[in-house]
């Protein structure tokens, strides 16, 4: 065993030395075969942080959401139909929302806001998102305006911004007291947008949901579930997207394989029946390819995988963190809690170190199976 692996580190040895002769090609080919592990890498590390980013952020989601239908379209739901749903067996509890958006056009942004009595607020006091100060250069404290459903200016104190932490969620929020939100939409006040409710077993959610359709017909239940698949699926369509975009690349690297495949250089060959007319066997150039191939392959690998880390996590993803994230006036500044799912990174390596190593080695051999006299002679 001792024998064997002192061989290999010499073996290991004059591969650094071969490799460092011909310096400029290999790295070169590094280059190449790190910026396609860094992009490929990249995407896979964004689509699978934000997912989980948005799991996490919607746990605390209400586990039905009920809206109400009219004509297909999302209408007001009556107060009074709250009371019903919380009598049904399983709800624990059922909370009336309002929300809505407004158009700024001084930025031509969309803004949420949300209607609510429980954060201490006065009337005519407003807490913004940081997005929405930074776009309108506001800070606590200021007046700020906004035009109402009749066209007619109504002035907010900003009372707090929201921490600019919680930008993914609170980039383009408003919140105020039930009562200015009720006047500025002119909502009708037995009305809301619709209900968060909570159901005790969650395996009785479904049950609950059908039976609210069942009282309600012109309602529709969404529940949490739904809600994080279709989050994953949006993420899942963009990541591919971005694949696809790529793909010229990745076809660039098969290319590159396959020539590889098809055969050695002459110099290489000439090597190789050099080593074997001063004994090296087939057993030793064949370590030999691996580990010329091993050590391109998993630097650039590597190098790589660090680079789409550094990218996606230390740094806001600059190259396409607008195709995966979307478009939006007011866009969030957040960085992304590091996050790497292992068996997406060992997909990445068989799929693109393997293939590698075997357009490395398969050639090697059978230029290794050739008498030495005829492979220098060649």
């Amino acid at each position: 065993m001792t024998c064997w692996l002192n061989r290999q580190l010499n073996i290991l040895d004059y591969t650094i030395t071969s490799l460092l002769r011909r310096w400029w090609k290999n790295l070169s080919l590094i280059f190449i075969y790190s910026v396609l592990v860094f992009v490929i890498g990249s995407v896979m590390f964004f689509t699978r942080a934000m997912q989980r980013e948005a799991k996490l952020i919607l746990a605390d989601a209400p586990d039905l959401v009920i809206q109400r239908l009219v004509a297909g379209r999302h209408d007001p739901i009556p107060l009074a139909r709250a009371e019903k749903i919380r009598s049904i067996r399983g709800v624990s509890a059922v909370s009336p929302r309002l929300w809505g958006y407004y158009f700024d056009r001084i930025n031509g942004a969309n803004y949420t806001l949300q209607g609510a009595d429980d954060r201490g607020l006065l009337p005519g006091d407003i807490d913004i998102g940081a997005g929405i100060a930074r776009s309108r250069k506001i800070e606590a404290g200021d007046i700020f305006s906004l035009t109402d459903s009749n066209a007619i200016p109504q002035v907010f104190q900003v009372r707090k911004l929201f921490d600019a932490a919680s930008d993914l969620l609170t980039v383009d929020l408003m919140i105020m007291p039930t009562e200015d939100f009720q006047s500025f939409f002119d909502f009708p006040a037995d009305r809301a947008t619709d209900f968060a409710v909570s159901v005790r077993n969650p395996r009785e959610i479904a049950t609950v949901a059908g039976k609210i359709v069942e009282l309600f017909p012109d309602s529709r239940p969404i529940m949490k579930d739904e809600i994080l698949r279709t989050y994953a699926s949006i993420f899942d369509w963009r990541g591919g997207m971005m694949i696809v975009m790529v793909a010229m690349a990745v076809l660039a690297f098969v290319i590159f394989a396959w020539d590889r495949a098809s055969g050695l250089s002459a110099a290489e060959r000439h090597e190789i029946g050099i080593l074997k007319s001063i004994g090296w066997d087939t057993g030793d150039v064949l370590s030999l390819k691996f580990w010329e191939g091993a050590v391109i392959s998993l630097t650039a690998f590597l190098a790589g995988i660090l680079a789409a880390y550094a990218h996606i996590f230390l740094m806001p993803a600059p190259f396409f963190s607008h195709a995966l994230k979307g478009w939006a006036v007011l866009y969030p500044s957040f960085r992304l809690t590091p996050y790497v799912d292992f068996s997406q990174v060992a997909v990445l390596f068989i799929l693109t170190v393997l293939p590698y190593l075997a357009a490395t080695i398969v050639p090697s051999w059978l230029a290794a199976s050739v008498d030495p006299d005829a492979a220098m002679r060649s």
